[in-house]
């Protein structure tokens, strides 16, 4: 899949996908600690996620990180909503509030 990382391409990504991950690597080869982490919460859910590899382009990462007006990667997207990154994911598994939020977009 090739990309220019217009806004109107990274909007389209995640109107597509329930849940988007932009990360550093692949969900099976993460690279970053940050990336991995992010993975592994969303793997844990159990529901499918497209993951977007931010290091295929150098333009990638400014372009999300615009786009988004978020500094930093991995960014995790559910139903369009951008939640943040691995700690956000991960403080949100622990207390349920992920598993809750995928759970009840899908049921509308």
């Amino acid at each position: 899949m090739s990309f220019n990382w217009t806004p109107e391409e990274l909007q389209a990504i995640v109107d597509e996908h329930s849940i988007v991950l932009f990360m550093k690597g692949t969900p099976e080869e993460p690279r970053c600690g940050f990336s991995n982490r992010a993975a592994k919460v969303l793997q844990q859910v159990g529901v499918p996620f497209a993951s977007v590899n931010i290091l295929t382009d150098p333009r990638a990462i400014p372009s999300v990180c615009a786009w988004a007006d978020f500094p930093t990667m991995p960014q995790i997207y559910i139903h369009g909503e951008l939640i943040g990154g691995s700690d956000i994911a991960l403080e949100m598994y622990e207390s349920g509030e992920l598993q809750e939020m995928i759970s009840s977009e899908k049921s509308n």
